[in-house]
């Protein structure tokens, strides 16, 4: 079985992509929090690259921003890549099926309407 759910924080604003002219995509950056400390005392976070698809990617492009905290339940994918050098690289990467947004994104902080 492959499931995970991330918690944290974008990195950036999403921007939504549209591909095909029928499919739209969004790919952000969380940075989620480990729950210890490191050797020096303070809490490091992980930066997981996320893919979000159609109505997913569309609506969090239109009401996340940077630094808004979002919930992620997905798949972790792995693929590969050959570099213009001819060297393989390796990229995994969360495909997220359903997101919450945890925190007000800004948007809504102006009483905008949500659709």
């Amino acid at each position: 079985m492959n499931n995970v759910i991330l918690v944290g924080r974008l990195t950036s604003d999403p921007t939504l992509e549209e591909i095909d002219n029928d499919k739209k995509r969004t790919l952000i950056d969380i940075a989620v929090p480990r729950n210890f400390k490191n050797s020096e005392g303070l809490y490091e976070a992980d930066f997981i690259r996320c893919v979000l698809w159609n109505g997913i990617a569309l609506n969090t492009s239109k009401y996340c921003n940077k630094g808004d905290a979002i919930a992620i339940r997905g798949r972790i994918q792995t693929r590969n890549y050959e570099d213009i050098d001819g060297n393989k690289k390796y990229i995994t990467e969360v495909i997220a099926q359903s997101i919450s947004f945890v925190s007000p994104s800004k948007k809504e902080e102006k009483n905008e309407k949500i659709e």
